[in-house]
């Protein structure tokens, strides 16, 4: 369970250095390396950061969640602040939800164009997290 609060870092870093403006991750900016079930993604600026650390999530990322490209970025932004608000309101009740899974509040802003693939990702830990650890966010939970 420890690793999975690990995990809840990169949405943490999601803004690292982040200023207001809308501009979205390039392709070229980005890097995706994969080493000891971490995956990293940021921009040249450093204006957005995502660091994903847990056991199990790049090979589950890899084999069972739907491709890019399927789900369209405004989908993945609704879905995604959708899980934050609730996952944040499960971090301010520790007595209700299980404070090893639910450590810190997540800073995303649906002002701000974080781009498709930081939008991807942060969709996917969420149902991976989910599933994994037997949570429901939201509505019915994709089974993967």
């Amino acid at each position: 369970m420890k690793n999975s609060f690990i995990i809840l870092a990169f949405l943490f870093c999601i803004i690292l250095g982040c200023n207001t403006s809308k501009r979205p991750i390039t392709n070229a900016g980005k890097s995706l390396p994969t080493q000891n079930d971490t995956i990293r993604i940021a921009n040249d600026s450093l204006q957005y950061e995502v660091i994903i650390i847990d056991s199990g999530f790049s090979s589950w990322l890899a084999t069972q969640a739907h491709s890019r490209g399927y789900h369209s970025q405004s989908y993945l932004e609704t879905k995604n602040r959708i899980y934050v608000n609730e996952w944040n309101a499960r971090v301010l009740q520790p007595q209700q939800y299980d404070p090893n899974l639910y450590e810190m509040t997540i800073n995303y802003d649906s002002n701000i164009d974080y781009g498709y693939e930081v939008n991807y990702l942060i969709y996917n830990y969420m149902i991976y997290f989910q599933n994994a650890y037997k949570q429901n966010l939201y509505g019915n939970v994709p089974i993967r």
